[in-house]
Order: structure tokens, then C-alpha cells, then sequence
């Protein structure tokens, strides 16, 4: 049991999910934070949370997989005073509520010993609902997920090429996963799925292999982006963009930030993504980011 007084930090990345065809499959963390500032105070069995920076609208899903881990466990818990910043924007497509119920898991195990890998995908995939964004949270770098018929998760951590970096640009505007999911079909036609499952298998060749000259046609789907233009100003005019350095365009997660992937002329290419976005009227930040390697940190 941990002491009073005992300090821990834990830091939880973002995540870029479906990468164009790979809906609900794929994910990428980069290297933007959730951060917990955890103090043992006190006490047993309660949570105390401060958001310094911004206000949570709706439930607190750190809390939430903190008392789902407990649950499942059981036992008592040393009281704890958390302080959480965030880089993440809360329902911008970068995986905050998977950040966030990562977080909660890894604050568990911070005080009640270590977790099976295994444990923690399941219990973050049953809170979440899908696996794409809590593997790629938990595990860093390239995740290809699973998820079975009992609603556990398998997932599989691949390399994602250093050179390799993300310019996403964010609208200043939330965009909730379950609208964006409202919007897709619930049937697809034969043809498009083998249309994204052939690009699949291209998008992980051409990462594995460092032939990225095939990422613009292996980033190209059919299952949610066209349904979801709808959602997201500009989508349909980013995705059609062209520039030999812009090597392929895709909508982060359920939206409304839209990825490109570069390795050379990023200025360049930031103007194009940013004088094509202006046209909207609605404020926008664009950051550049690379791929998150390692799984999450925790740090005493």
C-alpha cells in the first residue's frame, strides 16, 4: 500500500484511429498527453479530481475506469488527489475519452500492483466500446485490434517509421463519436468492402515496408469517411488535395480533425491544409506531431 504523501505521475497519448480503411481496427499514438499528477492523501476508497485547465462535460471516464478496475479486483484503495491536464481536445477525433479510460486503468494499477496487458485492453475495450483507439493508448506506436465475440479485445503492436509525421489539423469544434456514428450505413455493399479491406492490407504494407509513395491510394476508404463529409467542413475538398509532399489524407477517428502524413515540406504542405480549411470560417489549430513508441508512463 502506498504511503500518504507518495507522488505519481502518468501520461497517456492520443491516438489516431481507422487511418482511412481501417474503421475500428486501426490506431497510431502520437505524441500529444493526457497527464495525471496523482498524491496519496489521507484516507481510503475516495477519488479526488481537479481539471485546472478546462471543465468536463459529462462523466469523468478516469474516475469511471478507476472504479471498474477496483470492482473487478476488489480490495481497498489508499485515497488519491489527482490534478489532470490535457493537450488532447475533448471530441476532436484524437482519442480523448481512450486517453482517458487508459488513464484511469493505469491509475489503478499504480496503487494496486500491475494488471495483465491482456486485463487492461479488455476492461478498457468493454468501457469504450471498440478496441482501435484504448490499444493504440496503451500500447503506443501502430495498433492492428480485434475484438471478439465475447467483447474481448486482441491487439498487435507494429512500428511506426520515425519519419513518418502527422499534421492534423483541428477544428475548434467538438464532434461526438456517437453522431458521427449515427451517420454511417448499416449495411455496405461487397464491393466496398473489399475495396477498404484490400487497402488495409496496402496501408500495413507500405508503413512495414518504407514505401510510403502508396499510402495516398492505401489511406483511401469507403466504409465511413464519404458518409461523415457531411459532419466535417472541408473533408471532402482536404481529401482530394495534392502535393508531392502530402503522402495521403485521412479523418482522425470519428472526426473532425483531418491527418495528413509527411515527411518532407510539412511548411508547405501545413498552407495547403490550412488555406484550403479557411474558406470554412471556423478557427482551426494544426499541430505537428509524431507516433508515441512506447506504452503509457508512470512515473513515481
Amino acid at each position: 500500500m502506498l504511503s500518504p504523501q507518495t507522488r505519481l505521475e502518468i501520461r497517456v497519448p492520443a491516438s489516431i484511429a481507422n487511418l482511412g480503411p481501417g474503421f475500428d481496427t486501426l490506431a497510431v499514438a502520437v505524441e500529444l498527453y493526457l497527464n495525471l499528477a496523482v498524491t496519496v492523501i489521507e484516507g481510503m476508497n475516495e477519488l479526488h479530481f481537479d481539471f485546472p485547465d478546462f471543465k468536463i462535460d459529462g462523466e469523468n471516464y478516469i474516475e469511471r475506469a478507476f472504479h471498474f478496475a477496483a470492482r473487478q479486483r476488489g480490495g481497498s484503495f489508499p485515497s488519491l488527489h489527482v490534478v489532470v491536464h490535457t493537450e488532447i481536445p475533448m471530441r476532436g477525433g484524437l482519442g480523448s475519452s481512450a486517453a482517458a479510460t487508459v488513464a484511469g486503468l493505469r491509475l489503478y494499477e499504480a496503487v494496486a500492483g500491475p494488471l495483465p496487458e491482456q486485463g487492461l485492453l479488455n476492461a478498457a475495450c468493454a468501457l469504450e466500446g471498440h478496441p482501435d483507439n484504448v490499444a493504440a493508448a496503451l500500447l503506443g506506436g501502430l495498433t492492428v485490434s480485434c475484438q471478439l465475440a465475447d467483447r474481448s479485445a486482441f491487439a498487435v503492436k507494429l512500428d511506426w517509421p520515425e519519419s513518418l509525421k502527422f499534421l492534423v489539423l483541428t477544428p475548434q469544434y467538438a464532434l461526438a463519436t456517437s453522431a458521427s456514428r449515427e451517420v454511417l450505413p448499416e449495411l455496405i455493399s461487397r464491393e466496398d468492402a473489399v475495396f477498404n479491406l484490400q487497402r488495409i492490407a496496402l496501408l500495413l504494407q507500405a508503413v512495414q515496408s518504407g514505401n510510403h509513395s502508396l499510402l495516398r491510394e492505401a489511406l483511401h476508404d469507403r466504409i465511413h469517411q464519404p458518409y461523415r463529409q457531411k459532419l466535417v467542413p472541408a473533408l471532402e475538398e482536404i481529401l482530394a488535395l495534392d502535393h508531392p509532399h502530402l503522402l495521403g489524407v485521412c479523418l482522425s477517428g470519428a472526426g473532425p480533425s483531418i491527418v495528413g502524413l509527411v515527411e518532407n515540406n510539412i511548411d508547405d504542405v501545413e498552407k495547403l491544409f490550412s488555406d484550403a480549411y479557411q474558406k470554412t470560417g471556423i478557427p482551426f489549430t494544426i499541430r505537428r506531431l509524431s507516433a508515441h513508441r512506447e506504452q503509457v508512463l508512470v512515473a513515481g
